[in-house]
């Protein structure tokens, strides 16, 4: 099966900057990928010239199959966009607002009623289709607008931080209906400044800084490469840090991290269990008191700050 996504070796310079230097990307069809990187890493770059709307200056990109230079128009015929603002209609219903849209696109005026009866069921707006868009909840707000984005039934969707401002609910709202659309075949390319959001709903993650793809896998996968588990000890007293550190490297065997601000101190261990018990332990001999000691798997914050030296962007 073909990649929805392709892009080889793309390069793009503004003048003395390069915003991509040998980006790749495959991304196969019904998945979600990921794209991940901190500020001017090129992901806007990538993803407006994947859309048709930016020249690049060399490498090739093809989207649905259809090269996105010579064959513009047809990918343009087969894509999604949605950005950070929402483009709907503030005044006339949502309904109304995807029958604007259908006929923008040049449907029929019975189609792209039918069509916008679809997109509001599909997204659980009907009880609202005849409401406009400011009476809604900002999750509601974002269904409609990636309702919009898909008028056509693309195959392909490009979405553009599409959780930004949204409180943990409504977020939820549209990670469930970014589900459903990969459910039902379409792929999706997103960048997202909400770590957790890639590790929900992404089955490929591709990090990307100056330019170029400097690690793609699973979420799993990624996690991976900065070891196993981690034990993280959070103290009662902060003056017992630097003995609580170095009792901890001395049992794990790695170099840990310190939290001050949170009394938390963390390292990568190998053997789980018998790390914990050796690490509690010590810590009673000590009669240093821990108010929480525990094993977890590291977080793709933790991944995302090792592969390019910096937190994502808040």
């Amino acid at each position: 099966m073909s990649p929805a996504v392709l892009a080889e070796g793309l390069h793009k310079r503004y003048r003395d900057t390069k915003a991509l230097d040998g980006f790749d990307l495959k991304v196969s069809q019904a998945t979600v990928c990921g794209l991940l990187g901190p500020n001017g890493a090129g992901k806007t770059t990538a993803v407006r010239i994947l859309s048709t709307l930016l020249d690049f200056d060399e490498g090739h990109a093809e989207v649905a199959g259809f090269d996105v230079v010579r064959q513009a128009s047809e990918v343009r015929y087969r894509i999604g966009l949605g950005s950070q603002e929402t483009a709907i209609d503030e005044i006339i219903t949502a309904r109304d607002n995807l029958v604007m849209f259908g006929r923008l696109y040049h449907l029929s005026a019975k189609v792209a009623r039918r069509r916008a009866d679809e997109l509001l069921e599909q997204f659980n707006l009907t009880d609202a289709a005849h409401k406009s868009p400011r009476q809604y909840s900002g999750g509601m707000r974002r269904r409609l607008d990636l309702a919009a984005s898909l008028i056509m039934a693309p195959p392909v969707i490009f979405l553009d931080e599409p959780t930004t401002g949204l409180d943990p609910r409504n977020r939820n709202e549209v990670w469930e209906a970014l589900r459903a659309l990969v459910t039902g075949g379409t792929t999706v390319l997103l960048t997202t400044q909400y770590l957790e959001e890639a590790d929900q709903l992404a089955n490929q993650i591709v990090v990307i800084d100056t330019g170029k793809v400097i690690a793609e896998g699973t979420p799993a996968q990624l996690k991976s490469q900065i070891g196993g588990d981690q034990i993280d000890v959070v103290l009662h007293d902060i003056a017992d840090m630097p003995k609580t550190t170095s009792i901890i490297e001395a049992i794990a065997g790695s170099t840990a991290e310190t939290d001050e601000d949170n009394r938390r101190i963390s390292a990568p261990v190998t053997n789980r269990v018998a790390a914990l018990s050796s690490v509690a332990r010590a810590l009673e001999d000590a009669s240093i008191q821990a108010e929480d000691i525990g094993l977890r798997k590291p977080t793709l914050d933790e991944v995302f700050l090792r592969l390019t030296g910096q937190k994502v962007a808040a």
